[in-house]
């Protein structure tokens, strides 16, 4: 950290939802010109002129070295960091689409929580594949850290990893300021892993706190939880100290705790019954947690894993299972030694 800066100051975000514009905000606080991507002509009018990004951050000012567009081109020129922030189902388009205009030395960086719904594939895998570039050389953030806190300079801490250092050292440099403290790690599968799961974690959280189960349950849960997230991701290759860090547990607590969440306020919302289909369409944003739920019932069956929670919350979204007989399913099941399962 003591080295001069070798990255010029240009960044490059795609795509400009709430966590986009959080992290956009945080390396315009660092004294990068930030260009945002967007599909909307009018978010883009939005960011450039008026530095508003209502929608998802409402009532929030942008600095003006923050603007948008919806050129691709435009966006990635001469951009020595290039962030994507697409949403899990959309990453790979958006990443077909900026492939051309990438500069070979730019850092590439995702943000994003989630699998691939199709392929089940980490987002590293998705961008490498799509970007031309060997798996190593991508690197992701995570952590505790809500966007409505980032934006406001609240103390917030996260992890960026690459499997290589030097990768994650210059994200850490981009990155890192007095109010977003930054660490690094080389477990790229633990930050991911971790970071799609406790969305899952989160869904079920916010149903917990909706049915007024109280906090013995919710403590449950989010310890049961964190054994599901660390059991898948230690079988896919993920170091098992990575889930009790920054993007493991941190991250849990934060998003299961706080009303912030979105994946989180899904789950209060249907605790009374609403079908999934209404929540999502009054949330108005992706809520991760629900299409992570089908990524790791599926995952759990392909690498053998028990994942009860993961299980139960998939049968009440996907099958109409109704929530009391996924609580009699948990509280019911075969005794057995905590360290074992």
């Amino acid at each position: 950290m003591g080295t001069e800066s070798t990255l010029n100051k240009k960044a490059a975000v795609l795509v400009a939802g709430s966590w986009g514009t959080a992290l956009a905000y945080v390396l315009a606080c660092n004294q990068f010109e930030v260009t945002m991507w967007t599909r909307t002509e009018a978010q883009a009018k939005e960011i450039t002129t008026q530095h508003h990004n209502e929608k998802y951050l409402p009532n929030r000012v942008l600095p003006p070295n923050i603007t948008a567009t919806t050129d691709m081109r435009q966006a990635l020129e001469g951009a020595s960091i290039t962030l994507f922030v697409a949403p899990s189902s959309a990453m790979r388009s958006v990443a077909e689409a900026a492939a051309p205009y990438i500069d070979p030395s730019s850092i590439i960086v995702h943000a994003t929580k989630g699998f691939e719904p199709e392929t089940l594939k980490r987002m590293s895998v998705v961008l490498a594949e799509e970007l031309g570039r060997p798996q190593d050389e991508i690197a992701v953030i995570s952590g505790p850290s809500h966007a409505e806190e980032v934006i406001l300079k609240l103390p917030t801490t996260v992890v960026v990893a690459s499997e290589k250092d030097e990768i994650a050292e210059k994200a850490q440099e981009a990155f890192m300021n007095s109010s977003f403290r930054v660490y690094t790690n080389t477990d790229v599968v633990g930050i991911e892993v971790a970071g799609a799961l406790k969305n899952i974690i989160a869904l079920a959280a916010g149903l917990v706190n909706g049915l007024q189960l109280g906090d013995n349950a919710k403590a449950a849960l989010l310890t049961r939880g964190l054994a599901e997230i660390s059991r898948l991701g230690v079988a896919m290759g993920a170091n098992p100290l990575t889930f009790i860090g920054l993007a493991g547990v941190g991250d849990l607590v934060v998003t299961a705790t706080s009303q912030h969440s979105r994946n989180w306020r899904a789950g209060y919302m249907l605790a009374d019954g609403t079908p999934l289909q209404v929540v999502l369409e009054r949330m108005g944003m992706v809520v991760e947690g629900v299409k992570t739920t089908r990524a790791a019932y599926h995952l759990a069956k392909k690498y053998d894993i028990e994942m009860p929670i993961t299980e139960q919350l998939y049968e009440v979204l996907f099958s109409d299972q109704p929530i009391d007989r996924s609580i009699e399913a948990l509280m019911g099941r075969m005794k057995t030694n905590e360290m074992n399962s």
